[in-house]
């Protein structure tokens, strides 16, 4: 147990259902480690909730999703911040430190078809130009390596929404993060996972990342207590990777990370928008040596001429 010297802590997040799910579970685990502290949610709505027709890429990659929710920290509203990790820029304001990790869910990809159809599927039985919704550069460029044949059409929104699309006959199938819908409760949905070497999944998924302002020790130090050292570990080095090759969160940039007996494996693939064909490298090193690692894997990359490709999406 915590002995936290505040009675309250607020925490800002989206009002999405995941992001809800997200900042209850950590309210969850502060109220365990310090009982006695009092829990709010600040809802806030980002420019990537606000604007549901522009894809990502139009949008930005910096901070589509967060910007607003850390506003929130910055001018006093929230204590702290509650964000998927995969929507967290590397760049973020000095004012902010990303001071808790808890344990990842699995960071796999899903695929998802319309409710009626109960056979178990894969990518690769698909049909022939197929048509799949994702709006995620990262996801697009993986397919088309994959299924060149198949056509991959924007969808934004929550999950339910995209849902209800793919039920409708909008799409003949999704692509969407294993953990999210686990979270939410809808495991029953996927059909099967799309896991790597086929699709890597994206910098920080399946892991929940918080903020607080870098001065306030107190609430760094209680959320110490909720940090998951290996989850943290995988983090850091894909992190470190991300700012060192200075793309965006949705950069078409997939990692796999495994932890074993004290090394770390960072393994790392990025591709063209048009996934005609994908560069990949690959380093291990102590758990403690998580930053160097992902610095490793990007110059590694970087000999490989992918610059080019990720500040302008094409070879």
């Amino acid at each position: 147990m915590f002995s936290f010297p505040r009675p309250t802590l607020r925490i800002a997040t989206r009002a999405s259902q995941l992001a809800l799910w997200q900042s209850n579970y950590i309210a969850d685990l502060i109220r365990q480690a310090a009982p006695e502290v009092h829990v709010e949610l600040i809802h806030v709505s980002t420019t990537g909730d606000r604007d549901q027709v522009e894809t990502l890429r139009t949008l930005g990659s910096f901070g589509v999703f967060t910007r607003e929710v850390q506003l929130a920290v910055l001018d006093g509203r929230a204590d702290l911040a509650v964000h998927s990790l995969k929507d967290l820029p590397t760049d973020g304001p000095p004012q902010l430190v990303l001071a808790a990790t808890p344990v990842r869910a699995v960071t796999h990809d899903a695929l998802i078809l319309p409710a009626h159809v109960t056979n178990r599927s894969t990518l690769a039985d698909l049909p022939p130009a197929a048509r799949v919704g994702t709006g995620s550069p990262r996801r697009q460029a993986q397919l088309r390596y994959l299924r060149p044949d198949l056509k991959l059409l924007e969808v934004r929104g929550n999950v339910d929404t995209r849902l209800r699309k793919v039920d409708s006959g909008e799409y003949d199938a999704l692509i969407l993060a294993s953990a999210g819908l686990t979270r939410l409760g809808l495991a029953n949905r996927i059909h099967s996972e799309i896991a790597p070497p086929e699709m890597y999944p994206a910098v920080g998924q399946g892991a929940v990342g918080v903020e607080c302002r870098t001065d306030d020790v107190d609430l760094r130090e209680l959320l110490s207590y909720i940090t998951d050292p290996a989850t943290l570990s995988a983090v850091t080095a894909e992190r470190s990777l991300l700012s060192t090759l200075r793309a965006g969160c949705h950069a078409p940039l997939g990692v796999r990370t495994l932890i074993r007996h004290h090394t770390i494996q960072l393994e790392a693939v990025v591709l063209p928008v048009d996934g005609h064909c994908r560069w990949m490298a690959s380093a291990t090193a102590p758990v403690s040596a998580a930053i160097e690692v992902g610095k490793q894997v990007a110059a590694l990359l970087q000999d490989q001429g992918v610059d080019r490709v990720l500040r302008n999406g094409a070879v």
